[in-house]
């Protein structure tokens, strides 16, 4: 069983994308509203490797990969496209299961994968109630068991960072995390959230273009989605990408990342720091 990988054009290289972004300018007037957000995501990382699960987060991973360019930190950002959303990510089919490990495999994420790192893996997506996280953490808890690896080890590898909807501070407010009860088998602070707000949510989550197709498990081994999109949204989508990648190449930009992880409990933490300065050396 090989592993399937959807097509995504590298937007560091868009001097080379030729007439696919041609008409499809992007001036992101949420700009200021997804450093925040993309800066707390960074912050909150615990001095792990970030893993974007499927499309709603593409546009942090992007903003990211333009701030950390030409820096020993842009290794630390990776894509991996996954739609594990609600029902239709729970119960799988034997194949389904086997190409679903596969892949993860092809990303580092096998269970010797996971046993043997050094930093944390961080999964971060947008989160509504949490389906996506509750289904990926219950398919490598059964992956973990099947292979008979160490879970005390591997539970201590594993984070994840929700960037959920802003609301009021209270005692009472809803918060994904603290209805799951796997959330309990992983280490205090393992599962943290960035708020936004709810108009960059919606949009991120659900009227952005994207460059591909959702990656649903009917697609998981459907060779197709190895070939680039050229229609209408994919090439709006493109243009996105690499307008918010070189936005983050901008002093301004990094600028304003630094400032925001100034603000951060996290910015104590030498690793922190350490990215920091990366960002105003460049």
């Amino acid at each position: 069983m090989e592993p399937m990988r959807p097509f995504r054009w590298n937007v560091a290289r868009g001097d080379r994308l030729g007439s696919l972004l041609d008409g499809h300018d992007h001036e992101p007037a949420y700009l200021p509203h997804l450093v925040e957000c993309a800066a707390k995501v960074l912050a909150r990382s615990s001095d792990g490797d970030l893993y974007f699960v499927g499309r709603s987060a593409d546009s942090v991973f992007d903003l990211l990969s333009g701030a950390l360019a030409d820096t020993r930190f842009a290794s630390r950002l990776h894509q991996l496209p996954l739609s594990l959303y609600g029902s239709d990510g729970a119960d799988l089919t034997a194949t389904e299961r086997a190409q679903l490990r596969t892949n993860l495999t092809s990303s580092g994420l096998s269970p010797n994968g996971l046993a043997g790192r050094r930093r944390p893996v961080v999964f971060a997506d947008l989160v509504l109630a949490g389906s996506t996280f509750t289904n990926l953490h219950h398919h490598l808890r059964d992956w973990i068991d099947d292979e008979r690896a160490s879970w005390n080890v591997i539970r201590t590898k594993i984070r994840y960072v929700g960037i959920t909807v802003r609301e009021k501070t209270s005692p009472n407010t809803w918060r994904w995390q603290q209805h799951e009860d796997w959330v309990t088998e992983l280490p205090g602070k393992a599962v943290c959230n960035v708020s936004v707000d709810l108009w960059l949510w919606r949009y991120l989550g659900n009227d952005q273009p994207k460059t591909a197709h959702s990656f649903r498990r009917t697609r998981w081994s459907d060779p197709e989605v190895t070939v680039p999109r050229h229609d209408e949204k994919a090439r709006r989508g493109l243009a996105i990408a690499v307008a918010l990648y070189q936005s983050g190449r901008t002093r301004e930009v990094r600028e304003e990342i630094h400032r925001v992880l100034t603000g951060e409990p996290t910015f104590r933490e030498p690793w922190l720091r350490d990215i920091a300065r990366a960002l105003r050396r460049r």
